[in-house]
């Protein structure tokens, strides 16, 4: 990408209003257990429609461990074509090879990419970190999101080289894990010109009160009125306001959360969401599972009605 378009997309980007809501968006199969475009298309058209910011793609969420890198190319394709002009399209690598990284986000901008999302490798400690990243946010054709997801427990930098690495003039923002604690640490020496956004939809209040100027979470796809409203009262102070709000959605990710994958699916079938079955092995859930799930919807609307 030529610089001064990359300076224009920039430009449009950082021009966003906060808070912004991305989410990482289901990957549609087929009855053959293919990707399915069209259904996505029909998927993105429907998100293109609530106040959603943005998609994330290629993620945990998202099956990334099930999809092929041209799999991953054709959904981050179909989403830029379908998606309107006010929305992101982000595209997520999970590799700590600075060569693989680099290649895969080349293909991501070739395939209408407006960011990339790079998790923070879990290997090598600090130093490993701060290499990979000075060379990955020097040379990506895109702005990167950084998002610290480590899937054990234990951090995969400091604190301190977290805030270093988002220092970067091409990191666009950062994506919290799941320890409040952590990353309250993070929080104290974050570059405040970069997007901090909390990573689940049970934290949302308490990231707003911990500095937190946006979100990235699952719970984006099923109800991003409810997430946008509940960060935008926290912005403006009005914690008491959304403290109601918070509980549906702690209610929603408890329920919905324990099946994983299969469980986010659920819930978007049941709300007229096409080729929402997770990808071969893993299974739907059952039917009881599914009229809890249900019910859970059935009571957030509830609890959002005047």
């Amino acid at each position: 990408m030529a610089a001064s378009s990359l300076s224009s997309m920039r430009a449009d980007i950082d021009g966003l209003a906060d808070p912004l809501i991305v989410a990482p968006t289901p990957t549609p199969f087929d009855a053959e257990d293919r990707v399915d475009a069209d259904a996505l298309a029909r998927n993105i058209e429907r998100w293109n429609r609530t106040p959603l910011s943005g998609f994330v793609l290629g993620t945990a969420n998202g099956e990334e461990l099930s999809l092929s890198d041209d799999d991953k190319t054709l959904i981050v394709r179909v989403v830029a074509e379908t998606r309107t002009p006010d929305r992101m399209v982000i595209a997520g690598i999970d590799t700590p090879s600075t060569t693989y990284t680099l290649d895969l986000a080349a293909r991501y901008a070739d395939a209408g990419a407006d960011m990339v999302r790079i998790r923070i490798p879990r290997q090598g400690g600090d130093e490993a970190v701060l290499r990979y990243f000075s060379e990955v946010c020097s040379r990506s054709p895109l702005p990167v999101v950084v998002i610290h997801q480590t899937f054990t427990g234990i951090p995969a930098a400091s604190p301190e080289v977290i805030s270093q690495i988002c220092s970067h003039d091409n990191v666009f923002g950062y994506i919290t894990d799941h320890d409040i604690r952590f990353e309250g640490r993070v929080a104290l020496t974050f570059p405040r010109d970069k997007r901090f956004w909390i990573c689940n939809g049970g934290l949302l209040l308490a990231g707003a009160v911990m500095g937190a100027n946006g979100a990235c979470m699952w719970l984006g796809n099923i109800a991003p009125g409810l997430c946008r409203g509940i960060m935008a009262s926290g912005l403006d102070g009005s914690f008491m306001d959304a403290r109601p709000l918070q509980r549906t959605a702690t209610m929603l990710d408890t329920v919905i959360n324990r099946y994983e994958v299969a469980g986010v699916k659920c819930a978007l079938n049941i709300m007229g969401f096409e080729g929402m079955i997770p990808r071969s092995p893993l299974m739907p859930v059952s039917e009881d599972d599914a009229t809890r799930i249900a019910d859970a919807l059935r009571r957030a609307r509830q609890s959002s009605t005047p």
